[in-house]
Protein backbone atom coordinates (compact mmCIF):
# COMPACT_ATOMS: atom_id res chain seq x y z
CA UNK A 1 0.00 0.00 0.00
CA UNK A 2 2.82 2.56 0.93
CA UNK A 3 4.32 1.67 -2.44
CA UNK A 4 1.17 2.16 -4.15
CA UNK A 5 0.64 5.45 -2.78
CA UNK A 6 4.73 6.69 -3.49
CA UNK A 7 4.23 5.51 -7.02
CA UNK A 8 1.06 7.88 -7.52
CA UNK A 9 2.54 10.82 -5.35
CA UNK A 10 5.52 10.66 -8.01
CA UNK A 11 3.20 10.01 -10.87
CA UNK A 12 1.57 13.08 -9.56
CA UNK A 13 4.34 15.39 -9.29
CA UNK A 14 5.91 14.08 -12.51
CA UNK A 15 2.29 15.23 -14.36
CA UNK A 16 2.04 18.25 -12.94
CA UNK A 17 5.45 19.58 -14.49
CA UNK A 18 4.36 18.65 -17.86
CA UNK A 19 3.17 21.08 -20.24
CA UNK A 20 -0.57 20.76 -20.76
CA UNK A 21 -1.23 21.29 -24.45
CA UNK A 22 -2.70 24.24 -24.16
CA UNK A 23 0.10 26.05 -22.63
CA UNK A 24 2.42 28.25 -25.10
CA UNK A 25 5.69 29.47 -23.65
CA UNK A 26 6.54 32.73 -24.54
CA UNK A 27 9.43 35.04 -24.28
CA UNK A 28 9.07 37.79 -21.56
CA UNK A 29 7.94 41.00 -22.83
CA UNK A 30 9.99 44.35 -22.22
CA UNK A 31 8.20 46.77 -21.00
CA UNK A 32 8.04 50.06 -21.65
CA UNK A 33 10.55 53.02 -19.85
CA UNK A 34 8.88 54.28 -17.25
CA UNK A 35 7.77 57.81 -18.19
CA UNK A 36 9.98 60.57 -15.98
CA UNK A 37 9.11 64.03 -15.76
CA UNK A 38 13.07 64.38 -15.93
CA UNK A 39 14.56 68.04 -16.81
CA UNK A 40 18.02 68.15 -17.87
CA UNK A 41 19.88 70.53 -15.72
CA UNK A 42 23.14 72.05 -16.84
CA UNK A 43 26.11 70.18 -16.30
CA UNK A 44 28.40 71.71 -13.37
CA UNK A 45 31.31 70.95 -15.20
CA UNK A 46 30.04 73.29 -18.01
CA UNK A 47 29.23 76.45 -15.96
CA UNK A 48 32.53 77.90 -16.56
CA UNK A 49 32.62 77.22 -20.15
CA UNK A 50 32.85 80.84 -20.90
CA UNK A 51 28.63 81.61 -21.05
CA UNK A 52 27.96 78.54 -23.50
CA UNK A 53 25.00 77.25 -21.12
CA UNK A 54 21.54 78.54 -21.25
CA UNK A 55 22.62 79.60 -25.23
CA UNK A 56 20.24 79.03 -28.21
CA UNK A 57 21.54 76.93 -31.39
CA UNK A 58 21.45 79.99 -33.24
CA UNK A 59 23.50 82.74 -30.86
CA UNK A 60 25.86 79.68 -30.66
CA UNK A 61 26.59 79.40 -34.01
CA UNK A 62 26.57 83.03 -34.73
CA UNK A 63 29.38 83.18 -31.62
CA UNK A 64 31.53 79.75 -33.08
CA UNK A 65 30.70 79.65 -36.70
CA UNK A 66 29.33 76.54 -38.73
CA UNK A 67 29.52 74.03 -36.77
CA UNK A 68 30.93 71.24 -37.97
CA UNK A 69 28.22 68.46 -37.25
CA UNK A 70 24.55 69.47 -36.28
CA UNK A 71 22.91 66.78 -35.03
CA UNK A 72 19.20 66.64 -34.11
CA UNK A 73 17.41 63.67 -32.62
CA UNK A 74 14.24 64.32 -30.93
CA UNK A 75 14.18 67.29 -29.32
CA UNK A 76 17.76 67.24 -28.62
CA UNK A 77 20.30 68.50 -30.76
CA UNK A 78 24.21 68.66 -30.93
CA UNK A 79 26.79 70.76 -32.38
CA UNK A 80 30.49 70.29 -32.94
CA UNK A 81 32.85 73.06 -33.53
CA UNK A 82 36.93 72.68 -34.13
CA UNK A 83 39.88 74.30 -33.74
CA UNK A 84 43.24 72.99 -35.41
CA UNK A 85 43.81 71.49 -31.99
CA UNK A 86 40.38 70.52 -30.24
CA UNK A 87 36.92 69.78 -30.54
CA UNK A 88 33.98 71.76 -28.57
CA UNK A 89 30.72 69.38 -28.40
CA UNK A 90 27.60 71.28 -27.20
CA UNK A 91 24.66 69.71 -26.08
CA UNK A 92 20.93 71.16 -26.21
CA UNK A 93 17.40 70.04 -24.54
CA UNK A 94 14.65 72.26 -23.98
CA UNK A 95 14.09 73.31 -20.59
CA UNK A 96 10.53 72.59 -20.27
CA UNK A 97 8.15 70.84 -22.65
CA UNK A 98 7.43 72.70 -26.02
CA UNK A 99 10.43 75.11 -25.35
CA UNK A 100 13.01 75.70 -27.38
CA UNK A 101 16.35 73.32 -26.58
CA UNK A 102 19.72 75.06 -24.72
CA UNK A 103 22.74 74.12 -24.11
CA UNK A 104 23.12 72.13 -20.84
CA UNK A 105 26.15 70.40 -21.47
CA UNK A 106 29.23 71.40 -22.93
CA UNK A 107 32.52 68.90 -23.63
CA UNK A 108 35.69 69.73 -24.70
CA UNK A 109 39.00 67.04 -26.02
CA UNK A 110 41.92 67.23 -28.31
CA UNK A 111 40.97 66.97 -31.94
CA UNK A 112 43.88 63.82 -31.97
CA UNK A 113 43.92 61.03 -29.52
CA UNK A 114 40.65 62.69 -28.02
CA UNK A 115 42.50 63.03 -24.88
CA UNK A 116 41.54 65.94 -22.16
CA UNK A 117 41.49 69.67 -22.41
CA UNK A 118 41.61 72.55 -20.36
CA UNK A 119 37.66 73.70 -21.47
CA UNK A 120 37.67 77.15 -21.44
CA UNK A 121 40.92 77.10 -23.77
CA UNK A 122 39.08 75.20 -26.12
CA UNK A 123 36.28 77.74 -26.27
CA UNK A 124 38.68 80.77 -26.68
CA UNK A 125 40.38 78.63 -29.22
CA UNK A 126 37.66 77.67 -30.77
CA UNK A 127 35.79 81.32 -31.01
CA UNK A 128 39.39 82.44 -32.24
CA UNK A 129 39.63 80.81 -35.07
CA UNK A 130 35.87 81.17 -36.09
CA UNK A 131 36.13 84.83 -36.68
CA UNK A 132 39.76 84.62 -38.36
Amino acid sequence: MIRSLATLAVALLLSACAASPDYVRSAPVASAPAQTNWTPRPSRSARDANGIIGEAAGALTRRFGEARIDLAEGDAHKLQFASPTCVLDIFLYPLEAGSPPVATHVETRLREGGGATDASACVAEVERSSSG
